[in-house]
């Protein structure tokens, strides 16, 4: 009787774990914690890029997915990028094509900082696959290759890059320049990794915005072991199935890249 007593929890147990949800959405006090977690879940994560501007639903919807999430900054004059995307192991969004960008003296002087800003990426080593977030630049370990990407910044935790990455410019200690409200409250979009194989994905909405201060203590919080940004304030958005959707302002705003995962 004991023996199948124990046989049957060993099986409650089994099942249990084998039918746990791939995707698991909390909300708590303004913000959405996404886990992505297991193996098949790798397999269904591509980064996307439209050609024209399009809402975080709009991709949702013509994409089928389970989630959408926005994913890297854009530049809203002439819908180009500003950050690196890779889809399907081909770089499908090129910063250095944005006219805007190079154009610009300042962005232009600091053009290596902007082109190395931090990535998370989908990578695949001997038919295996894992995560990374790293500086654009990084190279990847031989044999391997990565799969889709896509740039944001900044790198948050363990370390906040702030100046590394051109997010602010300080001078004689104070800051004269600031890109994506980094030091002021506002909506955020957040990636971070448990591992090297558990997703944390934070969608921190306006009714409990942070600073980037603020969003690192949070992820500290956490446990997680490393944490970057996406584009965040307005551009804020999640899709999940028909359940929960977000934006941060109207029916949300037209996007050029995006985070998907397929049903």
């Amino acid at each position: 009787m004991k023996q199948f007593l124990l046989l049957m929890v060993l099986l409650c147990c089994s099942v249990l774990s084998c039918c746990a949800a791939p995707v698991s959405v909390n909300y708590e006090n303004g913000i959405y914690h996404i886990v992505l977690k297991g193996e098949k879940i790798k397999k269904k994560m591509k980064f996307a890029v439209s050609e024209n501007l399009i809402t975080n639903k709009e991709a949702h919807i013509k994409s089928g997915a389970r989630l959408t999430v926005n994913a890297g900054f854009f530049d809203p004059e002439n819908a180009k990028t500003i950050s690196y995307v890779v889809t399907d192991r081909q770089t499908a969004a090129d910063p250095l094509f944005n006219e805007n960008l190079m154009n610009n003296p300042v962005l232009r002087r600091n053009i290596d900082k902007v082109i190395n800003r931090t990535e998370f990426r989908l990578i695949e080593c001997d038919n295996k696959y894992h995560y990374e977030i790293t500086p654009h630049k990084s190279a990847v370990d031989f044999g391997c290759n990565i799969i889709s990407s896509c740039q944001g910044g900044p790198l948050i935790y363990p370390e906040l890059r702030l100046e590394e990455e051109f997010f602010i410019v300080r001078q004689d200690g104070k800051v004269i320049r600031e890109s994506a409200s980094v030091l002021h409250r506002t909506a955020r979009t957040v990636i971070g990794l448990k591992g090297t194989d558990e997703v944390h994905i934070l969608i921190i909405t306006k009714e409990n915005p942070m600073d980037m201060y603020e969003v690192q203590a949070y992820c500290r919080e956490l446990g997680l072991d490393r944490a970057m940004g996406f584009d965040g304030g307005g551009s804020t958005s999640m899709n999940y199935l028909n359940k929960y959707s977000v934006t941060s302002e109207g029916d949300g705003r037209s996007l050029k890249s995006f985070l998907l995962i397929s049903k």
